[in-house]
């Protein structure tokens, strides 16, 4: 069976740090490009990260939502099939349910996209930053 697990999601306080985890069973990440979303309570959900497929460091490449620039970072670990969001001076509006979706086989020189269709959704963790 083909799935996406997400954990990682707690409760913080405005400016401490997260790191989500989107672990692959029956898929190699490896070869998927990966997104992450967020919905808010009340919002539309938005795509917030993505990573393209790629076997090393150098070989992938990543995109951001202006709001999280500089304070998200996206990076998959390929040993472990994860793909990890990590999200530094967390704020109140960063609060929602986190998920991840993949597509699968997908070359590196297609990079990644933040919108569209996906072949695999996780359940989700949520994340909530309040004082």
């Amino acid at each position: 069976q083909v799935q996406l697990v997400n954990s990682g999601g707690n409760v913080v306080l405005p400016g401490q740090a997260l790191r989500l985890s989107c672990t692959g069973w029956g898929l190699t990440l490896r070869k998927a490009s990966v997104t992450w979303f967020r919905q808010a309570p009340g919002k539309e959900r938005e795509g917030v990260s993505c990573i393209s497929s790629g076997d090393y460091s150098t070989d992938y490449s990543t995109k951001y939502i202006n709001s999280v620039k500089g304070r998200f970072t996206v990076s998959r670990y390929n040993p472990n099939n994860t793909v990890y969001l990590q999200m530094d001076n967390l704020k109140p509006e960063d609060t929602g349910l986190y998920f991840c979706a993949a597509n699968i086989d997908v070359p590196v020189s297609a990079g990644c996209r933040m919108e569209g269709s996906f072949a695999v959704w996780g359940p989700g963790t949520q994340v909530t930053v309040s004082p």
